[in-house]
């Protein structure tokens, strides 16, 4: 896909765990960020559900998740659908887990919390979901300011 000054656009992949929340929030906040130059993906090692507290958190800002399904990284290994940027957005340990991509382009580790293990009342399991939205949104916005 070209852009309109004649430049590829990027494909950037993002991978957690489950697909769940981090991803799904990584990918839809490059969509919408990144200015039509980036097609977004998401994916997780073992893919989960949809976590309801990303999809309460994005809608907050005007983007619906709720229709979407998580899928497997293995699935978008078996695409044949290649890479600019796989971007592990898990914590160290676990983005370890992630499998070599066939032609993969670069490889980014960014580690936020994982909302599915916050605890305690709604609103503040909430409130720690914003901050890693908000956390995303500021880290996808620094490195559009020039990708490293």
């Amino acid at each position: 896909m070209e852009r309109q000054e004649g430049h590829k656009t990027q494909r950037v992949l993002f991978v957690c765990i489950h697909n769940s929340a981090r991803s799904q929030m990584a990918e839809e906040l490059l969509r919408r960020l990144g200015g039509g130059r980036f097609e977004t993906e998401s994916a997780g090692l073992d893919p989960g559900v949809l976590n309801p507290l990303a999809v309460e958190v994005l809608r907050e800002i005007g983007i619906d998740i709720s229709t979407k399904q998580t899928q497997s990284v293995e699935s978008r290994i078996n695409s044949g659908i290649t890479y600019d940027y796989v971007v592990t957005v898990c914590d160290g340990a676990s983005a370890e887990r992630c499998p070599v991509f066939p032609d993969g382009g670069k490889r980014l580790h960014w580690s936020f919390d994982d909302p599915s293990g916050f605890t305690g009342t709604h609103e503040e399991k909430l409130d720690k979901t914003r901050k890693v939205r908000d956390d995303i949104r500021r880290k996808i916005e620094q490195w559009l300011m020039g990708p490293t």
